[in-house]
């Protein structure tokens, strides 16, 4: 797994998710095994079935979440190029087309959140506009086809 960069904030919520993983949903996971096992024979037990899936899902989970964490690295915005778009820049873009404006800012695929205008750099959007400079044209391969945006400001 690649190394991702995240904010303060991403990194924390990510670690706070996996605690809660770790802890309340290995409980819960165990006292379901529990009940379904004290419920007689295991090999006709559709619950306890069900209830050791649950668990092996549980721990893929934790077992991804801990890679994430793993190689999560929190950016330092003092060593960004600011003159170019990537990771935690928030993009100004108007669509050539039809003139509309929109920002979004980029961020690694688990702090994506389109209602909060934060949008994943391995998105369609992402990539096309990662690297980019204020003035160029970044074409977004959207469903609707090519799409045109010119950058009109990079803040981070």
């Amino acid at each position: 797994m690649a190394v991702q960069y995240y904010t303060e904030e991403g990194l924390r919520k990510l670690k706070e998710e996996l605690a809660e993983l770790k802890g309340k949903g290995r409980q819960d996971i165990a006292k379901q095994i529990a009940e379904a096992r004290d419920k007689g024979d295991l090999s006709e037990n559709a619950e306890y079935d069900a209830a050791k899936d649950a668990q092996g899902h549980l721990e893929l989970k934790i077992a991804k979440l801990e890679a994430v964490v793993g190689n999560a690295r929190i950016l330092d915005n003092s060593q960004m190029d600011t003159s170019k778009a990537g990771i935690l820049s928030t993009v100004k873009i108007k669509n050539v087309k039809n003139g509309m404006e929109v920002a979004y800012t980029l961020v690694s695929e688990e702090e994506a959140d389109l209602k909060a205008g934060k949008i994943s750099l391995g998105s369609p959007f992402g990539k096309g506009l990662n690297g980019k400079k204020v003035g160029e044209i970044a074409e977004i391969n959207a469903p609707a086809g090519k799409l045109q945006f010119e950058v009109l400001e990079i803040t981070y």
